[in-house]
């Protein structure tokens, strides 16, 4: 849905105003590419912090608390 929503507004801009939806479709690819490092950099720290949160309340399951 959120797809189809988005090619209606691509569809939209096109007829209105074709550089701009050109250039949009262009510049698309490359922020998305200057974007993926923070992603990464994101998923890292998740990672991290589900450690920290398992480091934590291992004493608890040790003891046998059920969430």
């Amino acid at each position: 849905m959120k797809l189809l929503l988005l090619l209606v507004c691509w569809c939209l801009l096109l007829v209105l105003c074709w550089p701009l939806a050109l250039l949009a479709l262009v510049l698309f690819p490359l922020v998305w590419l200057a974007l993926l490092p923070f992603r990464l950099a994101a998923y890292a720290i998740e990672a991290v912090l589900a450690l920290v949160k398992a480091l934590l309340f291992l004493p608890a399951r040790l003891l046998g608390h059920r969430a």
